[in-house]
């Protein structure tokens, strides 16, 4: 993990750090194409190196989330759409249990738009 991305785990404060840290780690496992970088500050997570979510922490709730890149191509209802037009975010509330299949079949959802070529992926 880069320094940056540590220093940025490293420095959220519980329950937010664990959970951040279990995202990162569900995420990081649904495909081997996916990768971890730095974006805006935040951590992102690229498939073949293009960006299709972030981690980040709400500043008035306090609750992290997944904000998918593509939201706008999902049908999830639990995603969030509030004033973007291209991006959703699903909420995680840090004092419950972590919603793992609602996790899980997101992201698989998120990443079949770049699978199945829905969202071009540019070939270096």
């Amino acid at each position: 993990m880069i320094e940056e991305l540590y220093n940025y785990y490293l420095g959220q404060e519980e329950p937010q750090k664990s959970y951040l840290l279990t995202l990162r780690d569900i995420i990081l496992k649904q495909d081997t194409d996916i990768s971890e970088t730095v974006k805006y500050g935040m951590p992102c997570f690229c498939y073949k190196k293009r960006a299709f979510c972030y981690l980040w922490i709400d500043n008035k709730t306090n609750e992290p989330y997944i904000l998918f890149v593509e939201g706008n191509f999902l049908d999830i209802p639990e995603l969030e759409t509030g004033n973007r037009s291209r991006m959703k975010i699903l909420r995680i509330n840090p004092i419950e249990d972590l919603p793992l299949t609602l996790i899980v079949s997101s992201l698989n959802e998120a990443l079949n738009l770049y699978r199945n070529g829905t969202i071009i992926i540019k070939h270096s």
